[in-house]
């Protein structure tokens, strides 16, 4: 055949484009995101061209003005019926706008509004050459201990990209639970680990290890990064589609049109049980369960204790919702498949995070593992299949979230000469030294245990309540018997606090500014709010419990 045939053939095959379609996108129902996204956008301009010595107030009003639009688009779209009767898939397929999105997308921006505070603390470190210094370092590029950072922390310098970082990760956080095809998840996947991994380099002290922790967290993220993708490959291939809703209905069975190719793969259930062990995989890195837990504690210890707060909390709320929408929407037909395996994974989290974490000296590690611990608490709810253990995973995801950042935002507190004294022999007698700050952080850890009127007994009641009655009950005693082991820990350092005598060269509680006291005052509030009267907050949850198919 010559060149000319072959190149007609090419011509005539191709069907002419007469004119492609404008995407439809419902700016309205995207609101929240695209408000956090303009913002992180103007934040950056914001470092070029305003100052040096004014960016940080403005970098701060951005952000605060931003995430509380945010806030309120949520809320608005909720009051307007879209959690409930007129929840719908927005953007093209892309994003789902449902219950269960909205309530997660409110609980990140409060989470984040309560983290900012923690980030723009400036009174906490003494002050450098008449400068306020925050937790972040004097110039990211300078090597550490270099003349050039020498030379920046006398000049004064901050690292308010720090801002914009954050907004950028709020911005993934919010589309992360609510994507609803594979690209989507994928996209936003990058887009809030990426500043994540920037922001665990930035500590002012200990720096070092800071840059340790955020390559530690990138090499292994860029890991789960290539599980995850390389999952949804095989999801692809398996079902010819990137829509949720198109994977189900070919795992189900109901497809309406199947072609030959279509045909050729659905048969290979190899594709789909590799690709979904791959995909969750993924989530289940993001979430932190063992065995995908390894840089959960050295990431926490070493990240600025800000950062560290935040990530804690945002990144497991949208990691869930993420969690939750795959389990739930596209892989429901597989459940006999996948519940047996995430009860294996429950079950080694609550344990291997709650005891693991009695061994632990460094404060901020103990607090990494028990976060493990509670991940796999949660996971308790998500194996439950149920409308209620949707519903109780959403309200234990909300009621940890500010706990969370207030524990973190104590620690930051507690200082010694070489900055924050994270060692638990420094906390001895903490108690009698500042009893205010030792008995804030006593509730917090309570909560976490989840002794009875605290959030923490609230959500956990709700999860293994939701577990017990869709047929995990065993999952429960395992559940209720790591509670007990980690009560152990917790009690441990409320002990140590009040019942042991100071250290003449113990560490000193640096009085915060406004910001961190409130991140601290609202942490209190939720805990204490959710642990007494937990019901209207349990009927929201349930109300937001149902995904839009």
């Amino acid at each position: 055949m010559s060149a000319t045939a072959v190149h007609s053939l090419w011509t005539t095959a191709a069907e002419p484009i007469t004119k492609i379609d404008a995407p439809k996108i419902e700016y309205g129902q995207l609101a929240p995101t695209l408000i956090i996204v303009g913002a992180a956008i103007l934040g950056i301009l914001v470092e070029a061209f305003v100052p040096r010595k004014s960016r940080y107030y403005v970098q701060m009003f951005v952000s605060v003005v931003a995430i509380a639009a945010a806030f309120a688009a949520v809320v608005a779209l909720a009051a307007d019926g879209y959690g409930t009767t007129k929840a719908r898939i927005a953007a093209m397929g892309a994003i789902a706008v449902d219950g269960p999105a909205l309530f997660l997308q409110g609980t990140i921006l409060l989470a984040a509004l309560v983290g900012l505070f923690t980030f723009a603390e400036r009174r906490l470190d003494p002050e450098a050459h008449g400068n306020r210094v925050d937790s972040f370092a004097a110039q990211a590029a300078s090597v550490p201990g270099s003349e050039s950072e020498k030379a920046a922390v006398k000049a004064g310098f901050t690292t308010t990209e720090v801002f914009p970082l954050l907004l950028f990760a709020v911005a993934g956080m919010l589309i992360f639970p609510a994507a609803n095809d594979l690209l989507t998840l994928f996209v936003a996947l990058e887009v809030f680990s990426l500043p994540l991994y920037l922001l665990c380099a930035l500590a002012r002290r200990k720096r070092l290890m800071s840059q340790e922790a955020a390559v530690k967290y990138f090499l292994l993220g860029a890991f789960a990064s290539a599980f995850t993708l390389f999952g949804i490959a095989m999801l692809y291939g398996y079902a010819g589609s990137m829509s949720y809703a198109t994977i189900a209905q070919v795992v189900d069975g109901t497809v309406q049109d199947v072609n030959p190719a279509l045909a050729g793969t659905m048969g290979n259930d190899a594709l789909l049980l590799i690709g979904a062990a791959l995909l969750v995989m993924g989530l289940l890195f993001k979430v932190g369960a063992v065995p995908f837990h390894m840089w959960t504690p050295d990431v926490y210890q070493g990240a600025p204790t800000p950062v560290t707060g935040f990530m804690a909390a945002a990144t497991k709320v949208a990691a869930f919702g993420a969690l939750l929408r795959v389990l739930y929407v596209v892989l429901p037909g597989l459940r006999w498949d996948w519940r047996p395996v995430m009860w294996a994974v429950a079950i080694v989290t609550m344990l291997g995070g709650a005891i693991v974490a009695i061994t632990q000296t460094d404060i901020k590690r103990l607090l990494a593992y028990s976060s493990i611990a509670h991940a796999g608490f949660i996971l308790a709810g998500v194996i439950a299949t149920t409308p209620d253990g949707v519903s109780s995973v959403l309200f234990y995801l909300a009621a940890y979230s500010f706990v969370t950042i207030g524990a973190f935002a104590v620690v930051t507190l507690v200082r010694d000469a070489g900055g924050e004294a994270t060692h638990l022999s420094k906390w001895a007698g903490l108690g009698r030294r500042s009893p205010l700050v030792a008995a804030v952080f006593a509730v917090f850890l309570l909560a976490f245990a989840g002794i009875p009127l605290t959030s923490g007994f609230a959500g956990k009641f709700a999860v293994f309540k939701a577990a017990a009655e869709g047929g995990a009950a065993p999952l429960v005693v395992v559940g209720v018997i790591s509670s007990a082991i980690a009560a152990f820990f917790y009690i441990r350092v409320i002990v140590l606090m009040f019942f042991s005598e100071p250290k003449p060269e113990g560490p000193t509680v640096a009085v915060p500014s406004p910001l961190t006291m409130t991140a601290i005052g609202v942490g209190v509030a939720v805990t204490l709010v959710l642990g007494v009267a937990p019901q209207y907050f349990l009927d929201l949850a349930g109300q937001a419990g149902v995904f839009v198919r």
